[in-house]
């Protein structure tokens, strides 16, 4: 578990070069905010979060499977990164912040993810 990382992980560096190229600007990882959201748009305020499907538990994706050994380790662990995200997510939107998820296995789909971001970021409030 070492060598898994929590920022610049190749899914993250990804969905940043697709949002710069789309002409948005951000910032990386606010701690101020709840749970430190990996791109953040602060005069639009909306995050951006990165997840992988195997961390943080993408539902009906078979990314997500439960590792074969340890599974009383790996269970309470995994579930607790799911509830941590439910709570950082309520955090933000109490705060006032708008919140995409983009997931590990969306990112197969470029064109469909690019669309999914301009529509989150050119929304308004």
């Amino acid at each position: 578990m070492a060598r898994v990382r929590a920022k610049d992980s190749r899914p993250e560096l990804t969905v940043r070069k697709l949002v710069f190229s789309l002409g948005y600007r951000y910032r990386l990882h606010a701690r101020d905010l709840p749970g430190c959201p990996d791109l953040v748009f602060r005069p639009r305020r909306k995050v951006i979060f990165v997840h992988g499907c195997f961390w943080h538990r993408h539902r009906d994706c078979g990314l997500a499977r439960m590792p074969k050994s340890r599974p009383e380790f790996w269970g309470p662990k995994l579930e607790g990164n799911r509830e941590r995200d439910d709570r950082n997510r309520k955090a933000l939107a109490r705060e006032g912040w708008k919140v995409l998820t983009i997931w590990e296995c969306e990112l197969r789909n470029a064109e469909g993810l690019k669309r999914v971001v301009r529509r989150f970021l050119d929304a308004e409030c």
